[in-house]
């Protein structure tokens, strides 16, 4: 049983033929799969495919790389204000130095949105590029109750254990399957099995052999099985510690289903 602790589902590669998407998701065994935003426009969409989907649960969040105003900000509060029934973290929020320096409009969102998350005991989903200093700073000082995942990692073993100590679990996707990504497969295979979590970011992310194609969320079988050669541990250990992680970390996600699928 897998649960994709990132995938943008609400995107046109999935809900233009979204019979189709599902279908898929449940004949490659995923129980569950996180839906993260990346702007207030996407909000309402992702909450009504939730709405319509066992599987799907809502993560809400305004992305560093958009263009976002005050009022998105506000919209997000009062969303989250009103607990909606499968809202189960923050996200997509984070930092961004990709081709723009961190100024002072992405740490005014990423702290406001993580004041959100402490004063709702929500987990989050951090967006980090090029970054990992300021957000481990900013992490530490807003101490949240509920931590949260450091998304498409791909720093060194050292700062990945920084995260880890903070309480952070940290995501495991498509790049593990490149080769040439020595650094970030070395660090994956040495962390702490209970603090990874698996992930697609699709249509984004897509694993080795397979760019130019849209990345699905079924590649997490394909991810899984990389993982497993990474590790030292029996495939059955780690598809239970990793499924055990989601589900401590993402607590609103329906475990009664997933114990009945399993048993």
């Amino acid at each position: 049983m897998f649960i994709d602790t990132h995938c943008h589902f609400n995107f046109p590669a999935f809900v233009t033929d979204l019979d189709n998407s599902i279908s898929r998701i449940r004949k490659a065994k995923i129980t569950s799969l996180i839906i993260p935003a990346v702007s207030a426009d996407h909000f309402s969409q992702i909450l009504k495919l939730t709405e319509q989907y066992d599987e799907l649960y809502a993560a809400l969040g305004l992305h560093p790389i958009y263009q976002h105003s005050h009022a998105d900000l506000e919209k997000l509060s009062d969303i989250v204000s009103t607990f909606p029934n499968k809202l189960v973290a923050i996200g997509e929020i984070g930092l961004d130095r990709y081709d723009i320096s961190v100024d002072y409009q992405q740490l005014t969102f990423f702290r406001a949105q993580l004041d959100l998350a402490k004063r709702y005991e929500l987990p989050v989903l951090i967006h980090s590029r090029k970054t990992h200093d300021v957000i481990y700073h900013e992490l530490r000082q807003a101490n949240l109750p509920c931590r949260g995942v450091i998304h498409g990692f791909s720093g060194s073993y050292q700062q990945a254990m920084q995260f880890i100590k903070l309480g952070y679990y940290i995501g495991v996707g498509g790049v593990i399957s490149y080769t040439r990504a020595n650094k970030t497969r070395h660090t994956i295979a040495k962390l702490p099995l209970e603090s990874l979590v698996l992930e697609t970011d699709a249509p984004d992310m897509p694993l080795s052999g397979r760019q130019g194609q849209i990345n699905r969320p079924e590649n997490i079988v394909d991810t899984f099985n990389i993982l497993c050669q990474l590790r030292v541990e029996d495939y059955k250990q780690i598809g239970k510690t990793i499924l055990t992680n989601t589900l401590t970390l993402f607590n609103r996600i329906n475990k009664m289903k997933i114990q009945n699928q399993i048993y």
